[in-house]
């Protein structure tokens, strides 16, 4: 990111931007030892207006709102985007021109049809951090024990493998059907969390498997968490979501809204360690800040980002089974302490 560059309104949105990445508690990334996993629904992310003053025209998102969406990503190693369009020169100049060279980018296919809304997903990553694995692919369901074919979503699951150090795992993202009641999304949340939990995760379970540490994550337009039958339908076959983003709302509105999701099976097939730190980052009113949010929307998103923290720095852990340390030493902030200087 050429920040020189940047005219005085982006340099402005950004400085506000930092001091909410940082309310948002998001940690600093640590070579070696942390990696900060990410989903955002992107509105409407196509083409951009390839200027920083406002296009009276169509479409709203210009340079401006190009560098504070890569100023949230620069601060993560690896986000899900969900809602880029068929036409991706707005998501390749977002990686290209203002997160650099060290940045990859991997997309999906469109989804065709009318519920597709020619949508596709994404994955950004820092590729001095994490790289990808090699797996890449869509979710097809399959047909019924009687052969029947099952009805796909409509907008097509998208699941792709990363390692980061020693650690592998896997991001499978999805954008669940809106509908046009909050009933309509029941049938794609079941078959989601089913697929998840009698395909993907059975199979993460043997050593030479491809979807090891599966991570479900994206905008599942679940409107409320707690006892809401889209939540418990989203969690029904064991998925679990984080404690610290159960309160946090995803959108902008003043009635909160609770679409994004990020969960894994806390089990015995999921290794990877979560830090117990997660969060969302609100931009509203730090971007933008002459406009209302619902215009503002247009430009950045009317969605932020959620985020959690995982650590894959094992070397205390590998010293104390060296140490004959039992679990609980092990579970210790400190387990090495049990050496004397």
């Amino acid at each position: 990111m050429n920040y020189p560059s940047y005219p005085r309104p982006a340099v402005e949105d950004i400085a506000r931007l930092r001091r909410r990445i940082a309310a948002s508690g998001l940690p600093p990334k640590v070579t070696d030892r942390n990696l900060l996993v990410a989903t955002w629904n992107i509105r409407s992310f196509s083409q951009v207006y390839p200027f920083w003053e406002e296009n009276p025209d169509s479409p709203k998102r210009n340079l401006r709102a190009l560098a504070s969406i890569a100023e949230i990503i620069s601060n993560l190693d690896v986000i899900a985007i969900q809602e880029v369009r068929r036409e991706t020169s707005g998501i390749r100049k977002l990686v290209d021109e203002f997160l650099g060279p060290d940045w990859g980018l991997i997309l999906s296919d469109v989804t065709a049809g009318e519920s597709g809304n020619s949508e596709r997903l994404a994955f950004i990553f820092d590729r001095r951090r994490i790289q990808a694995s090699g797996l890449a692919g869509e979710i097809v369901l399959p047909p019924s024990p009687q052969g029947d074919p099952a009805r796909q979503f409509a907008r097509t699951p998208y699941i792709v493998g990363f390692r980061a150090g020693e650690e592998r795992f896997s991001l499978m993202t999805a954008h669940i059907n809106y509908g046009h009641v909050p009933e309509d999304r029941l049938p794609e949340l079941v078959a989601l969390a089913e697929f998840t939990a009698h395909e993907i995760k059975d199979r993460a379970t043997s050593p030479l498997a491809e979807e090891h540490n599966l991570i479900v994550l994206g905008d599942f337009n679940i409107d409320r968490r707690d006892d809401n039958p889209l939540f418990q339908a989203f969690i029904s076959r064991g998925l679990n979501v984080p404690e610290q983003l159960l309160g946090l709302k995803t959108t902008y509105d003043t009635d909160p809204k609770y679409y994004d999701q990020i969960g894994w099976f806390m089990d015995e097939s999921f290794t990877l360690k979560y830090n117990n730190c997660a969060g969302s980052i609100d931009f509203a009113g730090a971007v933008f800040k002459e406009m209302s949010n619902f215009l503002m929307s247009y430009r950045v998103s009317d969605h932020f980002p959620l985020w959690v923290e995982f650590i894959i720095d094992r070397s205390a852990e590998q010293m104390g089974w060296t140490l004959g340390l039992d679990e609980i030493q092990l579970g210790m902030p400190d387990p090495l302490s049990v050496v004397p200087d």
